[in-house]
């Protein structure tokens, strides 16, 4: 059972800082995963709670216990790597072992340790088996299996399934979704650029952009109310619409006039908006709807993706303006260079000014 804490957590190379101001409280039981684009910081704050990067600005606690200047081993941090970093010479057996003969258990400690965790991974047919002769998804077992053998207060997982190909990705992340219910008291810190490993396996979501904390929140909270344009376009697949309007209407609905020529009403509380505004609506693809009467958007689709259960609709840009996607259930076929139109629910509709969300601040 651990209880992590960052307080103004910053990390610099040099006069370089690369992460700044990281407040985050991790509670005993949480699966936390942070997201972020390449480059925002992600692997180096999980390596810096591992203790293998040294933190150089605010103070790292579990439990209480300040951690800034511990020696990675004795922080009761167990790291599963995005490399399973297997001894090919050992057995399955010898590979989750390895750790504890070095800590010097006894041979009764070490044979239960890994015959429990070896059940739970379900890896007990193949403990005397070689690495080679095992599946890209059984030896990620088995490095996790060698995190768990010792029993750490927190787990760390730095895209452990990166390495797998799609099917393997989706039955490893059932997996770990299944350790973690058979683990319910564990702490554990998942990085991942993965959307879907992030939605479905998360307590909460930590987006990381800019070196520092985007938002913080559940799944659902991330998708449904994101506090900034961000956060908007990097949860959900494929992004966010973004469309520049003006605000001509307040009142139990916010009308906004598009640069578009359409017209967009969203549940942005009257206290929020001001006539004349700038703002930027957002609706996520999967929202858009074809219109009858007043639309958000027209335009000619230039390519259609027919998935089968959806069909993706990418309608041709206007001017420089960033270009329309619309996800709608089912198969449409024909669409292509037809126009069409497409309107939301005001409750779908997102209102942004100045990059912040007007609906969630």
């Amino acid at each position: 059972m651990a209880d992590l804490k960052l307080v103004n957590v910053e990390k610099a190379y040099g006069e370089v800082k690369v992460l700044r101001n990281i407040n985050l409280d991790i509670k005993t039981g949480e699966l936390i995963v942070f997201v972020g684009p390449s480059g925002c910081g992600k692997s180096t704050l999980l390596r810096m709670i591992a203790g293998l990067e040294r933190i150089t600005g605010g103070e790292f606690t579990i439990d209480g216990v300040k951690m800034n200047d511990v020696p990675p081993a004795q922080r009761g941090i167990a790291m599963v790597f995005q490399s399973y970093a297997l001894y090919p010479h050992m057995t399955v057996r010898d590979n989750m072992a390895f750790a504890l003969k070095i800590a010097k258990k006894s041979a009764a400690e070490i044979s239960a340790a890994v015959d429990k965790a070896a059940k739970i991974l379900q890896l007990t047919p193949y403990l005397d088996r070689l690495p080679k002769a095992l599946s890209g998804g059984q030896r990620q077992r088995v490095a996790i299996g060698r995190a768990i053998v010792r029993d750490p207060k927190v787990y760390l997982f730095d895209e452990p399934l990166s390495n797998l190909d799609a099917a393997l990705r989706v039955a490893t992340r059932i997996e770990i979704a299944q350790l973690k219910e058979q683990m319910p008291n564990s702490t554990m810190i998942y990085v991942t650029h993965d959307q879907v490993e992030a939605m479905t396996l998360a307590s909460r979501i930590v987006v990381l952009a800019g070196g520092g904390i985007s938002q913080v929140g559940t799944p659902l909270d991330l998708y449904e109310r994101p506090e900034n344009e961000f956060v908007a376009q990097f949860i959900g697949s494929p992004a966010m619409n973004l469309l520049p309007g003006e605000v001509v209407e307040t009142g139990e609905t916010t009308v906004v006039r598009l640069e578009n020529g359409g017209v967009a009403r969203s549940r942005v509380p009257t206290m929020a908006t001001d006539k004349g505004m700038k703002v930027n609506i957002g609706v996520r693809p999967e929202d858009l709807v074809a219109a009858t009467g007043e639309a958000i958007f027209t335009g000619e689709v230039e390519i259609t993706e027919a998935l089968g259960e959806v069909t993706l609709l990418y309608f041709k840009r206007q001017g420089e303006a960033a270009q329309v996607v619309a996800k709608l259930p089912g198969i449409h076929a024909g669409l292509r260079h037809k126009s069409v139109s497409l309107t939301a629910a005001p409750e779908k509709v997102h209102v942004f000014a100045n990059g912040r969300s007007l609906l969630y601040r």
